[in-house]
């Protein structure tokens, strides 16, 4: 009887996922604020700015009215704005069509693995990258294949070592991310079209992760959409628009693939809530307000990649687009969960741990986000230089 009751409380493998590194560091972080300490929060990626004024104005005002189930695709006025944006921001005529919008880039991600993998494919993924890609696909029976990444091909993915990795074991699929998490590196156009016609050629579908588009320094981010009419798009309003919390983002679909997505968002949340939906529209609006936090993460930037080596970290890589930066921080440590807990503990930092990023070599690395004021970037960064050298 009890082995019977035992079977009844187990999980399902699929369930058993790595955890998200970054959510227990943030909850360790909360737990030691709660203690009476000020933490410096740079371990989770989310703006500490508000919606832009639009959106949140929009959202009081549509709360004056029944807040009700939309279209399982989105908003028609909205998924029209979205396409609008990839005319003015990458001169793209896109159908409406075939724009979805989704719980946020996270509901996004489950929609497109779901629509264009079966259990069992092979999917290709940048090492190091988000670790909910890999997560998410092994939830789903695929198998994420980590291709390592390196200061020659600026940490992205080459079309050299994707064929090559497509030749050991057939992929089925290709997800590339620019700006990139953790990195912050970018792929400029011409690298980013070599690499989608490389993978097309050969069958394999194509994912671009385009959720840090508008936070670029180095150059303009490219989307793949311009590029090529069979890649999958994602997107969403949580990083530039400084709404994580609304859960909203956007698929840019193949037309053939859009009823698909549909039927499954039909069943899985019959609709994204309408309130963050007509927000999200309204954040267009607010453009100005935006840039004006994109500039002010430009200093922030410059402040790190200015003040860390003075610290004692001075060995990351390009810090082309984004909120992150991500430290070499082998000189102090080979431990970097350790490393981690300790700069928490003994000198109020938290940051993220490479490990949850990069199973390989991330245990050398801490990614650093620089998404919160200028003046906790500066006493960030007196901590660190004061822990690291005491």
């Amino acid at each position: 009887m009890l082995d019977k009751a035992k079977l009844l409380l187990s999980p399902s493998r699929r369930s058993d996922v790595p955890p998200f590194i970054v959510m227990d560091v943030m909850a360790a972080a909360a737990r030691a604020e709660a203690e009476g300490r000020h933490v410096i929060h740079m371990e989770v990626g989310q703006p500490f700015q508000p919606a832009p004024k639009t959106a949140l104005d929009a959202a009081r005002a549509a709360l004056k009215n029944r807040i009700a189930y939309t279209e399982a695709l989105g908003m028609p006025s909205l998924r029209a704005r979205i396409a609008r944006h990839y005319a003015d921001t990458y001169g793209l005529d896109l159908d409406p069509g075939r724009v979805v919008v989704t719980t946020g880039s996270s509901g996004g991600f489950m929609l497109a693995f779901l629509t264009l993998f079966e259990p069992g494919d092979r999917v290709a993924l940048a090492n190091p990258g988000y670790p909910p890609y890999r997560h998410i696909l092994t939830a789903l029976g695929c198998e994420p294949v980590l291709i390592e990444t390196s200061a020659e091909t600026r940490w992205v993915i080459s079309p050299e070592a994707l064929i090559e990795a497509h030749r050991k074991a057939p992929l089925k699929g290709l997800l590339v991310a620019s700006p990139a998490n953790p990195t912050g590196t970018m792929m400029d156009a011409q690298s980013l079209a070599r690499l989608i016609a490389t993978a097309e050629a050969e069958g394999i579908k194509v994912i671009s992760d385009e959720i840090y588009h508008g936070l670029d320094y180095a150059f303009a981010a490219e989307t793949a959409a311009k590029l090529s009419d069979r890649a999958v798009i994602i997107n969403s309003f949580s990083k530039y628009f400084c709404m994580t919390g609304w859960r909203v983002g956007w698929l840019v679909m193949p037309e053939a693939l859009t009823r698909s997505v549909e039927r499954l968002q039909q069943n899985f949340a019959i609709s994204v809530p309408a309130l963050s939906q007509i927000a999200a529209e309204a954040a267009f609006d607010g453009r100005a307000e935006m840039e004006a936090v994109k500039h002010a993460y430009e200093e922030n930037r410059r402040i790190l990649t200015e003040g860390l080596p003075q610290a004692g970290l001075d060995k990351f890589l390009p810090v082309d687009g984004g909120f992150y930066l991500y430290a070499d921080i082998s000189r102090f440590s080979n431990d970097s969960l350790d490393f981690a807990k300790r700069m928490l503990s003994e000198a109020d930092v938290a940051a993220t741990p490479g490990i949850d990023f990069d199973p390989v070599n991330g245990h050398n690395f801490v990614r650093f986000c620089y998404a919160g004021s200028a003046a906790e970037m500066q006493e960030a960064v007196k901590r660190i230089g004061a822990w690291l050298k005491g």
